[in-house]
């Protein structure tokens, strides 16, 4: 296995454990916004899926700049991918995402007008991940600050998505 396959697993299995991230736009001052969202449960195949309301403003930042940023940290991992989003107005898709937890953020459901997704195609993806217990880890960090020594606590790597 390349270490590209291997990266895309990483990314994987640390989104399969995430139930929010963070994402990040540009706003019209060119100042970056960063507000959790919770990440739709799908296969990860290079696209992440949020849930939003459109009109708002993180959707005006989209069209007006479509370079964003997620963050996750999940199941021992943390990940930063850097990608390009688009707001999504498809019914099939919003149908086949659509679960009871996105339901109180639309006054009407399923059916209120301004329910939208925010489809983010992943460019590249940078991942820490630690193989080792959390117990572990932080022996490591601890040991490190006193022997000045870099702690070696897991993987990282930046992947082309």
């Amino acid at each position: 296995m390349t270490n590209q396959e291997n990266g895309h697993q990483e990314v994987a299995k640390i989104l399969k454990d995430a139930d929010i991230a963070v994402l990040t736009t540009v706003n019209a001052d060119n100042q970056l916004v960063s507000r959790p969202l919770a990440l739709q449960s799908v296969e990860f195949d290079g696209l992440l899926w949020f849930f939003t309301q459109d009109p708002s403003p993180k959707a005006d930042e989209i069209r007006a700049n479509r370079q964003v940023n997620v963050s996750v940290h999940a199941g021992g991992g943390y990940l930063s991918i850097s990608g390009t989003a688009d707001i999504v107005h498809n019914r099939p898709k919003i149908d086949d995402l659509w679960s009871p937890a996105v339901e109180p953020w639309f006054e009407n459901g399923k059916d209120d007008p301004t329910v939208a997704l925010i489809r983010v195609a992943a460019d590249t993806a940078e991942y820490w991940a630690s193989d080792s217990p959390k117990v572990a880890t932080l022996f490591k960090l601890a040991k490190g600050m006193v022997t000045g020594e870099q702690p070696d606590v897991g993987k990282n790597d930046v992947v082309e998505m």
